[in-house]
């Protein structure tokens, strides 16, 4: 396994204002005659080690045990990058949502206006950089020569500077010490930098071309005891599987079949490496051994590829390792991508990110990184606003960047006993990769940690697959395929035998994962719900990190070149599962520019918001931890470090979003579909929310809530325990003295999983004739307002901002354990790109024995109107047949194939905006999406249908209400899987 960056340890930042540096004083600036700036938070220490070592120490000799210090003389140089001022700040187009965005972005690229607004104002930008070389040399130009890009739009000017141009510009020495005995010579300053005025007044940010670790010391005395053997499941079977990319691929559902299909070009973030092969070992060239590798996996493809400042390269074996992991995952995944290998400068990962960026030749539409400049620099520092915008300018530029959590655990291999992240790469504008363990059954049956899960599942213990199942389980378990997914873990494969740790705290075993607390949470975090809290919670809240995961090692390896990509080795971490998930991105775009529709770009939101109304898009890891957290001491011994004594802090997975996984790993297909959905509807679509609240919709407050049309709705109660619920519409509250629903009750997740034509009818029959709570249906008038309460207490929705468009709004109890949902009865078709006489995909599952039919048709309104006539009046049902849709073979009604059977076919002649209603043939009874048209039970009309999540419904299919499971007929409408070439069908 490699380690995902540079061998430096790092906390994290938060971005400056982007209109000036704060200043702190004056003092002259040397040959200028100016008067100087000084620069807030831009001490030595403030670049590297922020929250690495005590607030109380600021000297930095004294915090790197430097000696021999004294200034710098002679013709020593070091590289920095002034970042100037944005003319505008671009947080507002970058907070819209991603339709608003991409067609503002590409408004703003086809008229030129683009980096004129975001980028810095030519003039200064003119006047800077002829001021700068006047102190030094200005290094790079627009296309990154030399590593280093130069230019207005990107509002960075490199320069070179002496020992008397960096005291010039920056109005101190610049000095060296003796670092580890002498081992190496160190270069800092003391104190803070300042800068000309007529600088710093444009300036934003610094950035210096110098790669270095943090200064480390223990944060904290508190140390805990750790368990005996594996300290997480699902690492340690004695017949691991090992596999190349593309089948593992397969087994996450990946949309298309890289041979058959053109994607996009890839970027790879290569520091210093590129493609430069040990010179001591002859052989073939790099294409040549590409070639061969794809040949070896049974790949064909190009294996075509790019090297951006191949002058810069060199080969070292780390380095090398790591790259030829991340060329081979991508190759054999989409082998018709161009991949580019990015250098930069050589020197740090912040050129090598910043000419993938601004390579306006290549033009990639991802970038995958495995590596992170390690420093922890300061929040409000120049160095973390010019680290920042990196990820801005990626934003702008629609690029979709991916990097990894990194490979150490919660401690990220830094020894102050607390959590740790490398924050340089946890940008709020990238989508951050963690790491999970994926056990085939094979697999499982020889780890011991996994005993009782295989044991469980082989007796058809219920809790066991059902979890199971939500974590991407699609096979019965009993002689399941020997490569068919078991289950999937955090990846930890940290072991204690005594007091010796093997793999040890000092090497990449374990996912990172935690919380950037020097940064805020990001909006679409917010809006799924987190609060990312440390696990020291007295640290505060923040970014929460990983945002997704995939396989990394554990359990199930990549087979890939090795480090002279020659021969194939297993090999992993968050560096295979970043490229993966990249290379899913790049067929997502391919997907995406078939269907007429952008790339992704700066796409984060969407994830959150398919996972939000198509939870099946992710499996949900539930198993494992990260914990890694060490100082110095004697408790353990650990290869690497020698010894150490544990902390005891990290994150555990669990339901949902954690800070090990994120949302989970992907269903590519499953996935893709949710996302093109809600492209579409972004782009071409002003959708009218199911609810609305006038206060504050983003916080989920419990008043405030309206109707926003006259609409049947469904109230739909999930209660952990039998209680009372309470509906207050306008001036009127109604109590209903609930039913608990059964912990086996169709899920939004388990019905849009069973929608898959491999999914094993066994599973979806073993969860047959377990009851939802109660479900009540009623018109709303436009404007009503509304409010839930679940044992008194009022209910809150935190997803709103992301469900109340794709027609349901789930409002939760205080303790999370009992929902409502408010949903719609009825679906808007969102046809791709807008378009009228379009095909929608009809989706169909069975998981009741009597044959059932459903009929699709037009409704005038969302109350269900059909020619003036509301659903149950005389004449109704004659006027729905008259609106029906039919398929594209000719049928107005769609049959279910029998009990636990999936079915599909296309509904023709959809429009764009079309209100599309059903209603179920079962037994020779009819029943309707609305209620009104039902039977009575007790002076109430029966609901019959259920809201599972985006466009996907379940039925009840006796009369009376029957054993109100809702899962006898699952259907989903799909109104973009169609358009284009069908690659989502």
């Amino acid at each position: 396994m490699r380690r995902a960056r540079p061998r430096l340890a790092v906390a994290e930042v938060l971005p400056s204002p982007l209109n000036t540096l704060p200043f702190r004083g004056t003092m002259p600036s040397g040959r200028w005659g100016r008067i100087g700036a000084m620069v807030a938070n831009s001490s030595y220490l403030d670049f590297t080690s922020y929250g690495t070592i005590p607030a109380s120490v600021t000297d930095p000799a004294t915090a790197y045990g430097l000696t021999n210090t004294q200034p710098v003389t002679g013709n020593a140089h070091i590289t920095v990058a002034v970042v100037l001022n944005r003319a505008n700040d671009p947080t507002a187009l970058l907070n819209a949502d991603w339709g608003t965005r991409q067609a503002t972005l590409a408004q703003m690229q086809a008229n030129g206006t683009l980096w004129t607004t975001y980028g810095a104002d030519t003039g200064t930008f003119n006047t800077v950089k002829t001021q700068l070389g006047g102190i030094g040399t200005v290094l790079g130009d627009e296309t990154g020569t030399g590593g280093y890009v130069t230019s207005a739009a990107s509002r960075t000017i490199w320069v070179s500077l002496d020992a008397a141009g960096f005291q010039t510009l920056f109005g101190t020495p610049l000095m060296k010490g003796a670092a580890f005995g002498g081992a190496y010579e160190q270069l800092y300053w003391n104190g803070d930098l300042s800068l000309p005025a007529s600088i710093a007044s444009s300036t934003a940010g610094l950035w210096f071309d110098y790669g270095m670790d943090p200064a480390t010391s223990a944060l904290t005395s508190s140390t805990v005891a750790l368990p005996q053997g594996a300290q997480s499941p699902g690492n340690q079977s004695t017949s691991a599987t090992e596999l190349y990319p593309q089948d593992i691929a397969a087994l996450y559902n990946f949309p298309l079949s890289g041979p058959a299909h053109q994607t996009g070009t890839l970027a790879l973030i290569e520091i210093g490496i590129g493609d430069a092969l040990n010179p001591t070992i002859p052989g073939p060239s790099f294409q040549s051994r590409l070639q061969a590798y794809l040949a070896t996996a049974g790949v064909p493809g190009s294996g075509a590829y790019y090297v951006q400042n191949s002058a810069n390269e060199r080969y070292n074996a780390d380095n090398a390792d790591e790259r030829s992991l991340d060329v081979g995952v991508v190759s054999a995944i989409v082998p018709n991508s161009l991949i580019g290998l990015y250098v930069g400068s050589g020197d740090t990962v912040y050129t090598a990110y910043q000419t993938a960026i601004w390579d306006q030749q290549n033009n990639p539409a991802v970038i995958s990184s495995s590596w992170s400049d390690g420093l922890s620099f300061a929040p409000g520092s120049p160095f973390a606003t010019a680290y920042r915008e990196l990820f801005v300018d990626a934003a702008l530029r629609g690029i979709s960047v991916f990097n990894d959590a990194f490979d150490g655990g919660s401690g990220n291999e830094t020894g102050t006993g607390l959590t740790n992240l490398f924050t340089g790469s946890m940008s709020s504008y990238a989508m951050v990769v963690g790491g999970t363990s994926v056990s085939t059954l094979a697999a499982a049956q020889t780890d011991s940690t996994l005993a009782g899960v295989v044991l469980a599942a082989q007796q058809g213990d219920l809790a066991t697959l059902w979890q199971m199942v939500r974590g991407g389980l699609t096979a019965w378990p009993v002689g399941a395929g020997q490569l068919e997914p078991f289950i999937e873990t955090v990846w930890n494969q940290y072991v204690l035998s005594g007091s010796r740790l093997f793999p040890g705290y000092g090497e990449n075993f374990a996912t990172s994962g935690g919380v950037d607390t020097t940064q805020a949470t990001p909006g679409y975090q917010t809006a799924f719900g987190l609060t990312p809290t440390d696990a020291d919670p007295s640290h505060g809240v923040g970014r929460g990190a990983p945002d997704v995961s995939a396989l990394s090692q554990g359990n199930m390896g990549y087979l890939l070149p090795g480090s002279n990509m020659l021969g194939v080795y297993p090999n992993g971490g968050t560096s295979a599962a970043t490229p993966f998930w990249a290379a899913l991105a790049t067929e997502f775009n391919a997907i995406f520019k078939d269907q007429g529709l952008p790339n992704l770009g700066y796409s984060n939101d969407l994830y959150y918001i398919a996972a939000a109304i198509a939870p099946a898009s992710f499996n949900d890891i539930t198993a494992g931890n990260n914990v890694s957290t060490f100082i110095p001491g004697s408790t353990y011994t650990s290869p690497q470090l020698g010894g150490i004594s544990a902390t005891g802090l990290g994150y555990a997975a669990g339901q949902g979003y954690d800070l090990t996984t994120g949302l989970g790993s992907p269903n590519g297909l499953l996935l893709a579909r949710a996302l093109s959905s809600i492209a579409h509807a972004e782009l071409y679509y002003d959708l009218t929310p199911v609810l609305e609240n006038a206060g504050a919709p983003s916080s989920g407050a419990s008043a405030g809530w309206s109707s926003t049309a006259d609409q049947s709705l469904l109230f739909q109660s999930s209660l952990s325990h039998a209680g009372e619920w309470s509906l207050s519409l306008g001036s009127a509250t109604y109590s209903f003295a609930g039913n608990a629903a059964s912990p086996y009750a169709w899920t939004s997740a388990l019905a849009q999983q069973s929608l898959q034509s491999d999914f094993s009818p066994t599973l979806v029959t073993l969860f047959d004739g377990y009851g939802q709570g109660q479900i009540v249906q009623t018109g709303v008038a436009a404007g009503t307002p509304l409010a839930l309460s679940v044992s008194g207490t009022p209910a809150t929705s935190h997803q709103a901002a992301l469900t109340a468009d794709y027609g349901f709004v789930d409002f939760v109890s205080g303790d999370g354990l009992s929902s409502v949902e408010v949903a719609r009865p009825l679906a808007v078709a969102t046809t791709a790109n807008g378009a009228n006489d379009a095909d929608a995909v009809v989706r169909l599952r069975q998981n009741g024995v009597n044959d059932v039919s459903v009929m699709f048709y037009k409704v005038a309104d969302y109350a269900g109107t059909v020619d003036g006539l509301a659903p149950g009046q005389a004449g109704y049902a004659e006027a729905a047949a008259a609106h029906a849709y039919s398929t594209i073979s000719g049928q107005t009604t769609v049959s279910g194939s029998g009990y636990g059977a999936y079915s599909q076919t296309e509904l023709a002649h959809v429009n764009a905006g079309d209100l599309i209603a059903m209603k179920l043939t079962s037994n020779g009874e009819t029943y309707w999406a609305f209620a009104s048209g039902n039977e009575t039970v007790n002076g109430q009309h029966v609901a019959h249908l259920w809201s599972y999540g985006l466009n996907t419904w379940g039925w009840e299919d006796l009369y009376g209400g029957g054993d109100h499971d809702y899962n006898d007929l699952i259907v989903q409408l799909d109104f973009t899987s169609a358009s284009g070439s069908h690659l989502l069908v």
